[in-house]
């Protein structure tokens, strides 16, 4: 009885398809991403920021914060859909090559 037998289905798909690596790979992305555009607004890297409008609750440096955790969750999960897709697509092509007509 070879191992992949005792797997669920859907965690053999998602081993096949390198879902994890490509989750990590996502997630450093964009925090990476975020984390560079956050720094760049906080210390001011491309110049002063003219500051007309009004944050409720917060100052704007929270509410970049905020927005800087959604960039990096969306990037994340784009960089992560691209990657099992191309997995996917890339193993369809191995396949298709191996199949004899």
């Amino acid at each position: 009885m070879s191992e992949d037998s005792s797997k669920p289905p859907m965690l053999v798909l998602l081993e096949s398809l390198s879902f994890y690596r490509n989750v990590r790979v996502g997630a450093a992305a964009g925090a990476l991403l975020a984390a560079l555009l956050y720094l760049v607004r906080t210390f001011e890297l491309l110049g002063p920021v003219i500051d007309t409008r009004d944050y409720p609750l917060f100052g704007p440096d929270v509410w970049f914060l905020l927005l800087a955790f959604v960039l990096a969750a969306t990037s994340a999960l784009s960089v992560a859909v691209v990657l099992t897709i191309a997995t996917a697509v890339r193993g369809a092509r191995e396949g298709e090559a191996e199949r004899p007509e």
